[in-house]
């Protein structure tokens, strides 16, 4: 019921910054986690980061070891839009990311915590 499109992804050279967008539309009736994933070929999908929410309010905001200090996520809840703003890009970040909506609480780590996705977005960073 609910549908989330993901843009912002491009080429970037290591240390540069990049910022991820997910626009969400349809029926979310009781969608209060919103995440990011990414999947690199040949890899399992991983969780990035992931944003919870009361109302208004983010109540908690979830990173992977590997992200954490350079990756942000943050939520505007009216435009029903999710961000990841990510910053000293490393080429290990290379993949391609998706965002995916669901209701907790729940694992936030956890791909089945989520029941909506992207199609996706490609990130590549060059060393």
């Amino acid at each position: 019921q609910v549908q989330l499109v993901e843009s912002g992804g491009g080429l970037v050279q290591a240390g540069g910054s990049l910022r991820l967008s997910c626009v969400a539309s349809g029926r979310s009736y009781g969608v209060n986690i919103m995440a990011w994933f990414r999947q690199a070929p040949g890899k399992e999908r991983e969780f990035v980061a992931a944003v919870t929410w009361s109302g208004g309010s983010v109540n908690d905001a979830k990173y992977a070891d590997s992200v954490k200090g350079r990756f942000t996520i943050f939520r505007d809840n009216a435009k029903r839009t999710t961000y990841l703003q990510m910053s000293s890009l490393k080429a290990e970040d290379t993949a391609v990311y998706y965002c995916a909506a669901g209701r907790g609480p729940w694992y936030l780590a956890a791909s089945l915590t989520y029941d909506y996705w992207g199609q996706g977005t490609q990130v590549t960073v060059s060393a």
